[in-house]
């Protein structure tokens, strides 16, 4: 079975992206976490996808760099997703590609505070 159609079967949401900022994958799950479609968050960049994560670096970088930490993702709404996000799944440091599952904390965390 081709990686991408394991991928897309995942029940987590899940994202690659290159070291440009480009998104090359994200399965059904990521893209409804966000409100997209699969075929509209494709056409999304790095810093239209995550909050208050550094620009100037390659992005599958600081994808790396922020591994199982609490992120900031943009829903298509204009509001904040809060998502632990895995670290990525390509093993060498000098991969160009990062590609990492996340978990949707959003709900849990506004419930916590209440």
């Amino acid at each position: 079975m081709p990686a991408v159609v394991v991928l897309e079967r995942l029940p987590v949401p899940a994202l690659a992206i290159g070291q440009d900022g480009t998104i090359l994958f994200a399965n059904a799950a990521f893209a409804e976490m966000l409100g997209h479609t699969e075929h509209t968050v494709l056409q999304l960049k790095f810093d239209e996808v995550f909050r208050h994560l550094p620009a100037d670096r390659p992005a599958a970088a600081v994808m790396c760099s922020y591994a199982d930490q609490l992120v900031e993702l943009e829903h298509r709404d204009g509001f904040a997703v809060r998502a632990s996000m895995s670290k990525s799944a390509m093993l060498r440091g000098d991969d160009d590609v990062a590609l990492a599952v996340f978990h949707d904390l959003t709900t849990r965390l506004w419930t916590d505070k209440a």
